[in-house]
């Protein structure tokens, strides 16, 4: 599931505000500011991929849109989603984590949290776990020309070869289409319609440019 709600075939909308963008934000506020904010800026802080790749891990079989809404909840019961302290997590923890009312509440997703935060501390120590991410593009964005949502895919034979190491090393819920969104949300991918406004602004922002 990627992080668009459907991959409808449908073309870059026109907003009250004059700006066309890709249509599958809606006119929801919060995942519109997701949208012009987030979504495809590429990210190269180790920590910050690491938070999305959970969140990612815990939108498996349910919409993005759900685990937006809750991330604050997610960030504030993982400790800011700091990988020394999830690595850290006991059974009572874990338990603890299955009571909190705001975050998906799932013991296989929260128990693979911990693993992934183990597996994280390794990478990040031999090579960076950014460096180990981008890697995988050679460090620079790939920048796609998408006309239509039908165009878009779910996932890609990169995504297929991310997912197949990330699991070999351990990780868990890291399927190559959760990880195809993982991709595009972080900006490894720029999956903007090419009439949206942020196709543009997302090809610029690439490391060391604002």
């Amino acid at each position: 599931m990627t992080d668009a709600p459907s991959k409808i075939e449908r073309i870059a909308v026109a907003h009250p505000d004059g700006l066309h963008r890709c249509p599958w934000p809606g006119q929801d506020a919060a995942y519109l500011a997701y949208h012009d904010e987030e979504w495809g800026v590429p990210e190269f802080d180790s920590r910050a991929l690491f938070e999305k790749l959970l969140l990612d891990g815990f939108q498996a079989g349910l919409s993005w849109i759900s685990i937006l809404r809750k991330r604050e909840n997610f960030r504030a019961a993982f400790d800011g989603f700091d990988p020394g302290k999830i690595a850290a997590y006991d059974a009572a923890k874990v338990e603890s984590l299955m009571a909190e009312a705001g975050i998906i509440r799932n013991r296989a997703k929260i128990n693979g949290a911990v693993v992934s935060a183990r597996l994280y501390l390794e990478i990040e120590a031999a090579q960076g776990f950014s460096n180990y991410i981008w890697d995988f593009v050679d460090g620079r964005p790939i920048v796609n020309h998408f006309r239509a949502m039908a165009e878009v895919p779910a996932a890609t034979p990169l995504s297929e070869k991310l997912s197949r190491d990330l699991k070999k090393r351990g990780f868990k819920f890291c399927g190559p289409t959760i990880i195809y969104a993982f991709m595009q949300a972080v900006g490894m991918v720029n999956d903007h319609l090419v009439d949206c406004h942020r196709h543009a602004a997302c090809q610029a922002s690439h490391r060391g440019e604002p």
